[in-house]
């Protein structure tokens, strides 16, 4: 398969032959992303907010309970490889997700493309554990934390012994998103977020990062790490870090 990594680089490569790869109808995208079909207002910094980013994204909609996702339920495996496969016949240099349970599917998705998935936000736990200090924990706020089992975490490589999980999906605060309002009450949310990333620091002071699991909370990301003053990741860090790894350009400047 043709991966896609064609690409325009300087003036000279303007007047050059070029064929369509694969017959695609569109390009230029290298991000696609899965998207669960979920009808309340989607605010700039949300994973399924196209201004989010400074690069096209791709998105495929898939149709099921949010709850069968949090649950891993593999009657809707075959939905999500579905969208990931014609993601990848669309051009995209790599596919993820928009909810960090997802993760419930990563190993599935990421053996059935030729092109890298990250489906989860949580994939960056690993990599977030590295680099805070030896002892330090990692806190998770997420929408529905007895979803996060001791399995998924060890799935995406981290002990459980490594993470503390604050739930806010039970939270009257966040029923808007969770439970699929019409309306979104974003000063509600803001607060909710905030106050759960306060919690965890005020509980815990052996928290020496933040991850944001679910996609519609990167908005209040600055929020957080103005508040408890720590490095702060969500999906828009997994997928700008995505984006550059399948986007390298050439650097210019004196030396």
């Amino acid at each position: 398969m043709n991966n896609g990594y064609s690409s325009i680089r300087k003036e000279s490569d303007i007047l050059k032959m070029y064929t369509v790869p694969d017959k695609r109808f569109i390009a230029g995208h290298a991000i696609g992303i899965i998207a669960v079909d979920l009808n309340y207002p989607k605010l700039p910094g949300n994973v399924v907010n196209a201004t989010t980013y400074d690069y096209p994204v791709l998105y495929e909609k898939v149709e099921f309970e949010i709850e069968q996702l949090f649950e891993g339920d593999g009657d809707i495996k075959e939905v999500i490889l579905q969208a990931a496969r014609k993601l990848q016949s669309q051009g995209v240099r790599a596919v993820v997700g928009a909810c960090g349970f997802f993760a419930n599917f990563q190993k599935d998705v990421a053996d059935e493309l030729e092109i890298p998935a990250f489906l989860s936000s949580m994939v960056q736990l690993p990599m977030i554990k590295l680099g805070i200090r030896t002892g330090k924990k990692i806190g998770i706020i997420t929408a529905s934390g007895n979803d996060i089992t001791d399995k998924m975490l060890m799935d995406v490589g981290v002990s459980p012994e490594d993470c503390y999980i604050q739930d806010i999906g039970s939270l009257d605060g966040f029923k808007t998103i969770r439970h699929g309002y019409e309306y979104l009450d974003n000063e509600s949310i803001a607060r909710t977020v905030v106050e759960a990333a306060e919690l965890l620091v005020q509980n815990h002071d052996d928290v020496g990062a933040i991850l944001l699991e679910c996609s519609d909370i990167p908005p209040y990301a600055f929020m957080v790490q103005e508040a408890v003053n720590l490095p702060v990741f969500d999906f828009i860090t997994l997928i700008n870090w995505v984006h550059h790894s399948v986007t390298q350009k050439p650097y210019y400047g004196h030396f």
